[in-house]
């Protein structure tokens, strides 16, 4: 018989700490290519009634994490699809480059890591961290300084003129202490660059409208965010002057880049 690991429920809403919150609705994630018969096929998502941000009602254990990593799909192995992908990154490092020239550049969750290569290219250290073993070994393997960690344990303060979570924010269970920790590792004034789905935009409520929204039934992610959430939880964390941008990684996706205050 299949055991089911049980997700462990938020006390709270995971920003703001409000225990006032309403499901907006449940989603079917067993056919998620990284589903596994161990992890329950629904999610719950919720509303926080005091800073409207939505979240999945619990997140994954350890165990739960361990089935989940175990596999990568195509997308984020190591130089895939680097030709095609290269090209975005480019026009993402460009939009860093007015805040940030050089440096070591921390690609936090690092995937296919062609941001990092890219980064590499234009003159920065490359530095990446991922949870998933086969990736890290993968990108040591082309010369490039990787840890299979979670990033928060890395006792690298003050190191890193850029730090990228491209499309990672939104899978970790608590999205502010994650931006302390990166607070923490980036020099003073050093730069953060986001991006993750975006629920404000105009994409994201045609799929909601055609009952096409893939996002409710992502098995790694914990939150939702509007682009006004996200930036009072970058304020809230030390961080200054977000700006917003469209990203092309992934449709009704935004990206947003802050800098360390202080």
């Amino acid at each position: 018989m299949t055991r089911v690991i049980e997700r462990i429920p938020y006390d709270g809403c995971p920003l703001c700490g409000s225990r006032e919150t309403a499901k907006v609705l449940s989603a079917n994630c067993s056919l998620h290519p990284m589903y596994h018969p161990d992890l329950s096929p629904i999610i719950d998502w919720l509303r926080c009634a005091e800073c409207a941000h939505v979240f999945t009602s619990g997140y994954f254990p350890p165990e739960a994490l361990a089935l989940i990593f175990s596999r990568t799909m195509q997308h984020q192995q190591v130089l895939s699809s680097y030709d095609t992908e290269r090209v975005v990154a480019a026009r993402i490092i460009d939009k860093v480059l007015p805040l940030a020239s050089e440096g070591p550049w921390l690609d936090i969750g690092f995937g296919n890591a062609a941001l990092l290569l890219t980064a590499e290219e234009y003159g920065f250290e490359p530095v990446g961290v991922d949870l998933r073993p086969q990736s890290v070994a993968d990108l040591t393997g082309v010369g490039v300084e990787a840890y299979c960690a979670d990033f928060t344990a890395l006792e690298h303060d003050g190191r890193y003129s850029v730090i990228s979570m491209a499309d990672v924010l939104e899978h970790m269970p608590f999205p502010a202490t994650a931006l302390q920790s990166v607070h923490r590792l980036l020099r003073p004034e050093g730069v953060l660059f986001v991006s993750m789905p975006s629920m404000n935009s105009h994409i994201w409520k045609e799929l909601d409208r055609r009952g096409a929204n893939p996002y409710w039934g992502e098995i790694e992610h914990f939150h939702n965010f509007t682009r006004e959430r996200l930036f009072y939880l970058l304020q809230e964390t030390g961080f200054t002057h977000p700006t917003y941008g469209i990203s092309e990684r992934y449709p009704a996706c935004m990206e947003v880049l802050s800098r360390k205050a202080g």
